[in-house]
């Protein structure tokens, strides 16, 4: 299946320690997450000859060839994994990942048989691939995996010129390109179809559809907008002294974090007070501590 850097963030999110609810939380989460798997992949994207990515696309092409069953092909192909998973990243790691392949394999076995949701392709395409990713993504948000593909790629990476993204990317031009010939080529065309969808699935799932921003701004008039920011948008902004590299003069450089909303308020308030400021936007994953919260825009 897909795994991207992000993902590689909220592996790392379990911790040791964990309190029995909190173990709880996570079990329930991960059989979850990877029983919607195996509803995407059964009763969505199989019966249409649809692929998805990684070490599960290898195991849908290996069962339609032999007939042997999906799931035995997604346990015993993800074996090595858990081990390498062991080494590479923690024992907490390997043991959620262990719970997470046991189950979408038993869920592929127990929902192989049961009638499938739409045998239009399309349909099967987009909504398989949507409920593909919710699993996957909710198994990824609580400290499993479902598909070694990403441990084989940073393992690849130490000897390889290559990032882990690119060789993920190159493992699935591989797996798309055998689904081809297996099943036609608008099959192929709808599994890179599906494997996008899933892709943009999982980083919703992970990062949340609020997703938070970082700013930073550069202006002479540093204490107006931060002022302004704290009044309209009700953010708090924290004042950093920088120096110019080319000019040497002394910068206040106003940093904060704002959702995804807030942007272009955020950046109508700069322009209307200085139109010539630097402003950065950017991205983040996570945040955590101090005052930040979903607040009002005015």
């Amino acid at each position: 299946m897909i795994e991207t850097p992000t993902e590689q963030v909220a592996i790392q999110t379990v911790h040791k320690g964990l309190s029995k609810i909190k173990i709880i939380k996570v079990i329930f989460f991960i059989t979850f997450g990877s029983t919607l798997m195996g509803v995407g992949i059964e009763e969505f994207l199989v019966p249409n000859k649809i692929l998805d990515g990684g070490i599960t696309g290898i195991s849908i092409i290996l069962s339609h060839l032999t007939g042997i069953k999906l799931g035995a092909f997604i346990f015993t192909l993800n074996i090595p994994f858990f081990y390498i998973g062991y080494k590479l990243i923690g024992k907490t790691f390997a043991l959620s990942t262990l719970l997470g392949i046991t189950v979408l394999s038993v869920s592929t076995a127990l929902l192989h048989d049961v009638p499938v949701f739409t045998s239009d392709p399309l349909l099967a395409t987009v909504f398989g691939g949507m409920i593909l990713g919710a699993g996957v993504g909710i198994v990824i948000r609580y400290g499993g995996s479902l598909d070694g593909t990403e441990i084989l790629a940073i393992i690849a990476n130490k000897k390889l010129p290559f990032s882990v993204g690119e060789i993920v990317m190159f493992f699935n031009v591989f797996i798309f390109t055998s689904a081809g010939f297996v099943f036609g080529w608008n099959r192929a065309m709808y599994s890179v179809l599906a494997y996008f969808i899933a892709y943009k699935t999982i980083d919703i799932v992970i990062q949340g559809l609020d997703e938070s921003k970082s700013v930073w701004i550069i202006s002479e008039r540093h204490q107006d907008i931060g002022e302004a920011l704290l009044a309209r948008l009700g953010r708090g902004v924290t004042y950093l002294n920088g120096e110019g590299a080319f000019t040497g003069d002394d910068k206040k450089v106003i940093f904060c974090v704002i959702t995804r909303l807030e942007e272009a308020k955020l950046k109508s308030i700069v322009e209307e007070l200085d139109p010539n400021a630097f402003l950065a936007v950017a991205n983040i994953s996570e945040v955590r501590g101090g005052r930040f919260k979903k607040s009002a825009i005015h």
